[in-house]
C-alpha cells in the first residue's frame, strides 16, 4: 500500500491502520519520486490525498493511471460532486471525505482490493474457514451462528493471526471508535470464544495486560 497525504498525523494514522489490518504500508508527504515508487515498491492499492503540495492527487491519479493497475482510492475534505465524479470518471476506484473512520477506509481498501481480485474473500486458520463476503463463518465444518459484529471481529482476528493486537486496535478496526471502551470488547470476545469453543480447542488467547491474539490450535497449519 501506499498512502500520499501531507498532513503527517493523518498519514501515520491511516499507514498504521493499514498495517494493524495486515497490510505493507509506505507513506509519502507529497509527489515527489511517485513514479520510482510505482515502478519500484509496486503498490497493490494507492491512497492519494487530492490536496497536496506540488502535483495533486488528480494529476497524480493521471500518473498511476498510466503506469500501474494498482487500486486508488482518493481521499480529500472536497466533497462536491463535481470532485468526487472527477475523481471517479479519471479512474479512481473510490473516494473517502474527510473527516472519515479508519475502519472504513480499511473496509474500502479491502472492497477494492477484493473487486480487482487481490484479497481473498475467504480466509483460512486449522479447520476455521471465514468468509465476509458470503457472510458466513465454519469450524470443523460447522456453520457458526455469529453476529455482524462477531463476524468482523472473528475477521480481523484471523486477519492479525499470530499477533497480538490491543483492545483499542480492536476497537478501532472493528468498531471504528476511537475512545478506549475495554469492556465492549470483552464481552464480544468472550461470546465468540463461547461460539468458537463448542466446535474445538481455545484458538483466542488472553495475551495478559495486552490484548488478544488468534492462533492454531496444536497441530493445525496456519
Amino acid at each position: 500500500m501506499l498512502v500520499v497525504e501531507d498532513e503527517a498525523a493523518i498519514r501515520e494514522s491511516v499507514v498504521d491502520a493499514l498495517s494493524d489490518a495486515g497490510f505493507r504500508a509506505l507513506g509519502r508527504g507529497d509527489g515527489t519520486g511517485f513514479e520510482d515508487l510505482l515502478d519500484g515498491f509496486r503498490p497493490d492499492l494507492v491512497v492519494l490525498d487530492v490536496m497536496l503540495p506540488g502535483r495533486d492527487g488528480f494529476a497524480l491519479l493521471r500518473v498511476a493511471r498510466e503506469r500501474s493497475d494498482a487500486g486508488l482510492v482518493l481521499l480529500t475534505a472536497r466533497d462536491a460532486l463535481a470532485d468526487r465524479l472527477h475523481g471517479l470518471d479519471g479512474g479512481a476506484d473510490d473516494y473517502v471525505v474527510k473527516p472519515f473512520l479508519l475502519a472504513e477506509l480499511v473496509s474500502r481498501v479491502r472492497a477494492v482490493l477484493r473487486r480487482r481480485g487481490r484479497v481473498p474473500t475467504a480466509l483460512a486458520v486449522g479447520d476455521l474457514v471465514v468468509d465476509e463476503e458470503a457472510g458466513t463463518a465454519t469450524r470443523a465444518g460447522t456453520v457458526l451462528d455469529l453476529t455482524a459484529t462477531e463476524l468482523r471481529l472473528l475477521r480481523y482476528l484471523v486477519e492479525q493471526r499470530g499477533r497480538t493486537v490491543t483492545k483499542n486496535q480492536i476497537l478501532t478496526q472493528v468498531w471504528g471508535y476511537d475512545a478506549y471502551d475495554p469492556n465492549l470488547v470483552e464481552v464480544h470476545v468472550s461470546a465468540l470464544r463461547r461460539k468458537l469453543e463448542a466446535h474445538g480447542p481455545r484458538i483466542v488467547h488472553t495475551v495478559r495486560g495486552l490484548g488478544y491474539a488468534l492462533r492454531p490450535a496444536p497441530g493445525e497449519g496456519t
